[in-house]
């Protein structure tokens, strides 16, 4: 792990401590850009901020950046009231990457936000291998169902979304998907 990511991570349990607020703003641009500055606000220069630079990882191209400002709005406030709503927001936030850097620390914390506020579950990352997590990702905005299969077989019970330890044991398991 990273440096970075261990500093970042360390700050977890901060956000852990603001979490009700975080899932009452879940699926929102300030929620993502908020959980965004409180993992790598000092870390990076321009943590919160739209990137910039166009960014690539593999074949893969994100969004070009001189449209973020105008985009990430308008997927913002795609509806989320479903699983496979939810899903659509967080695939399409992915192709945005409105940041340089930490785009899916970040983004699977939104997520995560998304579905306790809508669905009273969140994703057991434990359950889930970096290798499984990408492969879907990358194949997500072309097909969505390996992606959907995945989550959906990690969501975690209502009961459990008060452990804060098994919370912050997840949130370090997504945390390995970045090596």
């Amino acid at each position: 792990m990273s440096e970075i990511d261990s500093l970042s991570l360390q700050r977890v349990p901060d956000v852990i401590k603001h979490w009700p607020e975080f899932v009452e703003s879940a699926g929102s641009w300030e929620c993502l850009r908020d959980l965004h500055v409180m993992l790598f606000g000092g870390l990076f220069t321009f943590a919160g901020e739209f990137r910039t630079r166009n960014i690539s990882k593999g074949s893969f191209r994100f969004a070009n950046c001189m449209f973020l400002e105008s985009n990430v709005p308008l997927i913002a406030a795609m509806s989320q009231k479903t699983f496979d709503e939810i899903l659509a927001k967080y695939i399409e936030m992915n192709i945005a990457h409105p940041f340089r850097e930490g785009n899916g620390r970040a983004m699977r914390l939104w997520l995560d936000a998304m579905l306790e506020r809508e669905l009273d579950t969140r994703i057991n990352w434990q359950k889930i291998s970096s290798e499984e997590y990408l492969s879907a990702m990358s194949r997500s905005p072309v097909n969505s169902l390996e992606l959907a299969v995945l989550l959906k077989s990690s969501f975690i019970d209502s009961d459990s979304l008060s452990d804060n330890a098994f919370f912050m044991s997840c949130v370090s398991a997504s945390y390995s998907y970045e090596l």
